[in-house]
């Protein structure tokens, strides 16, 4: 257990996903000093002690204490050998973003020199690290002076900054080709699965327990639909995208009513992609990948997060391997011609071998893209809660299966096209998109560089609303709970309207 302690817990934040990418198997608390006062003794020894010496001393500390002021940060690790207290002055004319970049830059040198381990992403927590490099590349910015400024700045890695440019470059012009401005996406989330994943914290029902909640869920979604067709009348429909969950645990009859109203009721003249998560083979038949192909379904993936059946079996998948190929077979012979496939590094038990044997499977398949994920344990997920029995399943080499990827990837023609991360990452990597060029995700490059308007519906549905001009965000949700989506719905539709009828001309 690790305790942090902070003069000011505005910094909460930023502070504890860089202590938990440098200690990610530890429990992390954050105090605010105060609620728990120090002993003075240890004070006194860490402000005793020497600088660590650059070779670190390796032992977890028991607390970790940051003072933040405006003329200098102050940081201390306090452990059974390890006792530290070192200061940095900073220029009082830094702007908020400049002293939060320089307090955490001194924090991850700290933190590295205590460890031996330096960080890919050196000081990035946040999501969206292209988008940086995006925003530097539309100002003009040359590629060194791309490098100088993730390196000076951020502490990233040469190799990291010179993915970012590649997929920055991509996106842009892609993103080029479409008038994102004037358009917006759709989003509708099926909270369904055949099962819960170990490592999930997606809001996302079993459908064997809550299947007496699925035509409530459709009637209340419809409702949110038939508003939702008529509340941006200014802009143009831009990507369709059904997630959730797994839109495929629906019916095939179900499907069919849901893709036909949403033709109905939406304007696709301008539509540039149409896809739904096919995600679990176990959901997929012919019947439902012809009614996704009827309704003009452009784009579908089919995710087998392993090709591994041990690995499938640990982690609740309830497909098998054979499954995963016959599905592919299936959408090929019902017209499906632009098939994702997704993978996860970092699943219990696995190594470079099993992502090896993964790959080599998934290259007989020849999907038209493949997107390559690392392992993120998120709190409410069963493989945290319960994470001391499967103490002894720890995923190893997942950097090395990392790089293999980027070998497989480069070898049979599949371009980088987008690029997110999340906390409590395995080994401080990424997930990112690979396609054949002209097979790209474009609602993917969307949501990840929050360059349109997405409207979200369903349980879940995060709407995001840009301002382009005035640079700004804004977000309205739906609630999570399936019941709650379904007795609130009319709550769900006024949140949208309200905050269109406030906003609208600005849009």
């Amino acid at each position: 257990m690790i305790e942090i302690y902070l003069s000011n817990k505005t910094y909460e934040n930023d502070i504890y996903p860089l202590v938990k990418a440098f200690y990610p198997e530890e429990d992390i608390k954050v105090f605010e000093e105060q609620e728990q006062a120090l002993e003075p003794k240890e004070l006194t020894e860490a402000s005793a002690a020497a600088p660590l010496p650059v070779a670190g001393v390796l032992e977890v500390p028991a607390k970790i204490i940051v003072r933040f002021c405006m003329e200098e940060i102050e940081v201390s690790l306090l452990g059974t050998r390890l006792k530290l207290k070192e200061k940095r002055a900073l220029s009082q004319t830094l702007g908020k973003s400049q002293y939060k970049n320089a307090m955490k830059r001194f924090l991850y040198e700290v933190l590295s020199r205590t460890t031996g381990r330096t960080l890919p992403w050196g000081i990035l927590t946040g999501i969206r690290p292209t988008k940086l490099v995006y925003e530097l590349l539309e100002k003009d910015y040359e590629e060194e002076a791309v490098y100088h400024h993730m390196r000076e700045e951020y502490l990233c890695s040469d190799d990291k900054i010179a993915m970012s440019i590649q997929i920055a470059r991509r996106e842009a012009k892609l993103l080029e080709e479409m008038d994102y401005k004037n358009g917006y996406s759709l989003y509708i989330g099926i909270p369904f699965c055949p099962s819960t994943c170990l490592y999930c914290s997606f809001p996302s029902y079993s459908i064997t327990k809550f299947s007496d909640y699925v035509e409530g869920y459709l009637k209340a979604l419809e409702q949110e639909i038939r508003y939702a067709a008529s509340c941006l009348p200014h802009k143009k429909l831009t990507c369709v995208y059904f997630g959730g969950g797994t839109p495929t645990t629906l019916s095939a009859e179900q499907l069919d009513w849901l893709l036909g109203l949403i033709k109905e009721k939406f304007d696709f003249s301008h539509v540039k992609e149409f896809c739904v998560e096919a995600g679990r083979p176990d959901s997929i038949s012919r019947e439902k990948l012809e009614v996704l192909h009827k309704w003009g379904v452009d784009r579908i993936s089919i995710n087998p997060q392993s090709m591994q059946q041990k690995t499938l079996d640990l982690i609740g998948r309830q497909h098998t391997v054979d499954q995963v190929k016959e599905a592919i077979r299936l959408a090929r012979e019902t017209g499906h011609d632009n098939i994702n496939m997704d993978i996860i590094l970092g699943l219990p038990g696995e190594d470079k071998e099993d992502v090896l044997d993964t790959l080599r499977q998934i290259k007989e398949l020849n999907p038209e893209s493949l997107t390559v994920h690392t392992l993120a344990i998120k709190r409410a997920a069963r493989l945290n809660i319960e994470r001391d029995n499967y103490s002894d399943k720890k995923a190893t080499q997942v950097a090395d299966a990392l790089t293999e990827t980027l070998k497989f990837t480069k070898e049979n023609d599949y371009l980088p096209y987008y690029l997110y991360r999340q906390k409590n990452m395995a080994d401080n990597l990424e997930n990112i998109g690979y396609s054949k060029f002209g097979r790209e995700g474009l609602y993917n490059i969307l949501i990840m560089e929050e360059k349109q308007t997405i409207l979200a519906l369903g349980a879940g549905g995060m709407s995001k609303f840009v301002f382009h001009d005035e640079n700004r965000i804004e977000r309205v949700d739906n609630v999570k709970s399936v019941t709650d989506y379904i007795n609130r719905i009319d709550e769900m539709i006024e949140r949208k309207h309200k905050f269109l009828q406030e906003n609208s001309r600005k849009l």
